[in-house]
C-alpha cells in the first residue's frame, strides 16, 4: 500500500499537489515563523519550492484591518513580510450599528497612527456612517489629507441607499475607490430570503451593487470577499455586467474553483487580490487555481494598483 502511495505521490502533478494540501501548504512552509500557526508535518517534494512561487510575484493586498483579528500592525507587517506583501490597504472599520462621528474618527486615527509607523508599506482607507452626512464628507477629506486612497464601509447603511449618494459623488470628485463590506449570506449566498435568519436587514447583496454601479457608472466600487462564504457562484454571476465592480478574493473560505469561476464569469481584470487578515489562505488560494502568469501579475498586483493610478497614488 505504501508503495502505491509513493508511486501516486511521484506522479501527482504541481496543481493537483497543491491543491490536495491546500492553503494549508503556505502555514507549514512559514508556519514556525508566524504567529499562531502550527508546524507542519507534510513533506513538499524537492522539485516544488512553494515559498519560491509565493515570493514570485509583487502583492497590494486590497483589503486588510489593523487593530482587528490579528491585533495591530507589527503582526500585520510580519505576515506581510513572510509572504512577500508589498503594500496593505488597511482600514478599521466601525462594524457596530452605533457608528456616531465619534466612532469612526477613532477608529480612522488608528489608521492613522499605523500608516505614520509604516508608511512604506500601509495605504489608508477611511470609515464613515452616511446617517451623518455632513460629518462623513469632513471626515473623507480629513482623511485624504492625512494621504488615505479611499473608502472602507460597512452595513450601517445599504450601498443602494440614498443616503450614500453624496459619499459616492464624493468619491468619484476624488476618483477614489469604495471597498463595502457585503455578507456572504443574507439567506444563502447574499440574495434576500423570505424569512428573517437574523442578518442585519442594511447589509448589501450583489443586486445592491449593480444597481448602485447602474446609477453611478463613474464610481468605483469594492465587492467585499468572496471567499467569505456563501454562494459566490451567485455573486460572481449577478455582477458579471457592472464594469465598475471588482470583486477581492479575500476571505477564509477555500472551496476549490471560487478563484476559476471568479476568472471566467469577470474576467482578470475585475479580480483584486485581498486577504482580509487571513494571509496565509489568501495567498494560496491565487496558487492553486488555474491562473497563468499573466493573470496573477494582474490580479496580485496591476489591477488594484491601476485603480490607484487614477487619483495618482499608484506604486511605483
Amino acid at each position: 500500500m505504501k508503495d502505491k502511495q509513493d508511486c501516486a505521490k511521484s506522479k501527482m502533478g504541481r496543481r493537483e499537489f497543491i491543491n490536495r494540501i491546500s492553503t494549508g501548504v503556505l502555514g507549514a512552509a512559514v508556519g514556525s515563523k508566524l504567529p499562531g500557526s502550527i508546524p507542519s508535518t507534510h513533506n513538499l517534494p524537492p522539485q516544488y519550492d512553494v515559498m519560491k512561487e509565493v515570493m514570485k510575484y509583487r502583492k497590494i493586498d486590497s483589503h486588510c484591518h489593523v487593530y482587528l483579528y490579528h491585533g495591530g500592525p507589527d503582526e500585520q507587517i510580519k505576515y506581510a513580510d513572510k509572504l512577500g506583501i508589498e503594500k496593505i490597504v488597511i482600514s478599521r472599520p466601525v462594524t457596530k450599528d452605533e457608528a456616531n462621528p465619534e466612532k469612526f474618527r477613532e477608529s480612522n486615527d488608528m489608521v492613522i497612527k499605523s500608516i505614520k509607523q509604516y508608511p512604506e508599506r500601509f495605504i489608508g482607507q477611511c470609515t464613515i456612517n452616511p446617517r451623518y452626512r455632513k460629518e462623513s464628507l469632513e471626515e473623507i477629506d480629513r482623511c485624504i489629507d492625512y494621504g488615505m486612497v479611499g473608502l472602507k464601509v460597512y452595513h450601517q447603511v445599504n450601498i443602494n441607499d440614498p443616503l450614500y449618494y453624496p459619499v459616492i459623488e464624493k468619491c468619484i470628485e476624488l476618483k477614489i475607490i469604495i471597498l463595502m463590506h457585503a455578507e456572504a449570506e443574507l439567506g444563502v449566498g447574499g440574495y434576500r430570503m423570505k424569512y428573517d435568519i437574523g442578518k442585519p436587514p442594511n447589509t448589501s447583496t450583489p443586486d445592491d451593487f449593480v444597481k448602485i454601479a447602474r446609477r453611478y457608472p463613474e464610481s468605483m466600487l469594492q465587492f467585499a470577499h468572496i471567499g467569505g462564504g456563501g454562494d459566490w457562484e451567485y455573486m460572481c454571476k449577478t455582477l458579471r455586467n457592472s464594469p465598475n465592480v471588482w470583486v477581492d478574493t479575500s476571505g477564509s473560505n477555500n472551496d476549490e474553483g471560487i478563484i476559476d469561476f471568479a476568472l471566467k464569469t469577470l474576467g482578470e481584470d475585475r479580480m483584486l487580490f485581498g486577504t482580509d487578515n487571513s494571509f496565509e489562505q489568501g495567498v494560496g488560494k491565487l496558487l492553486t487555481d488555474d491562473l497563468n502568469e499573466r493573470q496573477r501579475k494582474k490580479i496580485f498586483f496591476d489591477n488594484y494598483n491601476n485603480i490607484l493610478k487614477k487619483s495618482g497614488n499608484n506604486v511605483n
